[in-house]
């Protein structure tokens, strides 16, 4: 990713974020204790209530706008454009829009729900990577669903979200969107590369 353009106050910005992260990271000092309790006692309970944990904030952010680079795990945030991304009809719409994209979204998503345990990164490749492999016939909420193109790897996640639903942030001039029976769609049947179900930092 190229950086922001030079004429946008980084300095402030960063600091507004990180004074954020810091009352953020206090109030869920609490709930990273009962999280890490919970796993401990029962993972496999612990692991589907966190699924369904995601698939609610995933359920929330319906309608946020999507923005190329947008989002981390503070929520929607400023987008950008790069040689090729973040464009609708020749024009610049990520560097004005906030919102999120793919990966941003299932980032968030994922550190919400888990109350900071689990942090992906904002890049697609790296929470494929970041997850373990779950078979189709074993999707539950939460899951992270990939897909692929012979000219663009792993271009794509969403986050499944129970009933063969998908929440995700897809494209330049699109809202965060519910599509149903995701898998059934040929498009998105086409391009699938598999689900992965992240877990906690250990």
């Amino acid at each position: 990713m190229e950086p922001r353009p030079p004429y946008r106050d980084e300095a402030s910005g960063v600091r507004r974020r990180r004074m954020l992260g810091l009352a953020l990271g206090a109030g869920l000092a609490p709930a990273l204790a009962a999280t890490a309790t919970a796993w401990a006692a029962s993972p496999a309970v612990a692991s589907a209530a966190l699924g369904r944990r995601v698939a609610e904030v995933a359920a929330a952010q319906l309608g946020v706008p999507y923005a190329w680079g947008g989002g981390d795990r503070l929520g929607a945030g400023l987008g950008f454009c790069d040689d090729e991304n973040g464009y609708l009809d020749g024009a610049c719409l990520g560097e004005s829009t906030v919102g999120f994209d793919c990966s941003g979204l299932s980032l968030y998503c994922w550190y919400r729900a888990s109350h900071g345990t689990v942090e992906l990164g904002h890049y697609t490749v790296a929470q494929f990577h970041r997850s373990s492999p779950v078979e189709r016939d074993a999707l539950a909420p939460g899951d992270l669903l990939f897909f692929s193109r012979p000219d663009a790897t792993l271009h794509h996640v969403g986050i499944h979200v129970g009933d063969g639903a998908m929440i995700h942030a897809e494209r330049t001039g699109t809202l965060v969107a519910r599509v149903e029976h995701v898998l059934d769609v040929p498009r998105w049947a086409g391009e699938f590369a598999g689900a992965r179900r992240p877990g906690p930092v250990a």
